[in-house]
């Protein structure tokens, strides 16, 4: 049997803030110089770091999209440290940042070859035209996830907004994919 929270590898968590307050974005760039800020194309400003590793989309509005980080922790970290820098460069930011997750994709293996066919049929809240695209999505409604599945038995999960989310619904159709004898594992060597 496989141990789905061993196949499960977190590779984006995408993060929402506010700060309840407008941002002078001119004035971040002059004190940021290192940010990309195109009015012209893109109405925020993209401010990359290093540590941890991500990119924070700054609006004037106040509000800040964090994606790259590979955790809910690392997320609200950059976040915060953002914040922190742009306090150093001398904008003025009343509050504390406002931070929730609103997605976290994943990548997994579930070590068995898929029948994809059969499972398009078999599975409820499923598309699958390999016509235009090789993988089968499977959208899940508790919890509310969607799922890309692949006739290798590789899986793509996004819209969790809790790691745990993840967990259980992989669990889930790993079960309903056992239970319906749509995939046939692959022996280790």
């Amino acid at each position: 049997m496989v141990n789905v929270k061993d196949s499960i590898c977190i590779q984006n968590v995408v993060a929402s803030s506010s700060l309840d307050q407008k941002i002078d974005l001119k004035a971040v760039v002059s004190g940021n110089p290192g940010v990309e800020y195109n009015p012209s194309k893109f109405p925020g400003l993209v401010y990359k770091i290093k540590k941890p590793r991500s990119s924070i989309l700054i609006f004037g509005t106040g509000k800040m999209v964090c994606t790259g980080t590979r955790s809910a922790k690392e997320a609200i970290k950059a976040v915060n440290k953002v914040v922190n820098e742009l306090k150093k460069s001398g904008i003025v930011i009343v509050g504390k940042p406002k931070t929730e997750i609103v997605n976290i994709v994943s990548s997994g293996d579930l070590c068995g070859l898929i029948d994809l066919e059969r499972t398009a049929y078999a599975l409820e809240r499923t598309m699958y035209e390999p016509e235009q695209f090789p993988g089968l999505i499977y959208r899940v409604d508790e919890p509310k996830v969607v799922f890309l599945l692949f006739a290798s038995g590789k899986i793509v999960c996004t819209g969790a907004k809790k790691q745990e989310d993840i967990y259980i619904a992989t669990e889930d159709l790993n079960q309903a994919l056992v239970k319906n004898d749509l995939i046939e594992r692959i022996a280790s060597s």
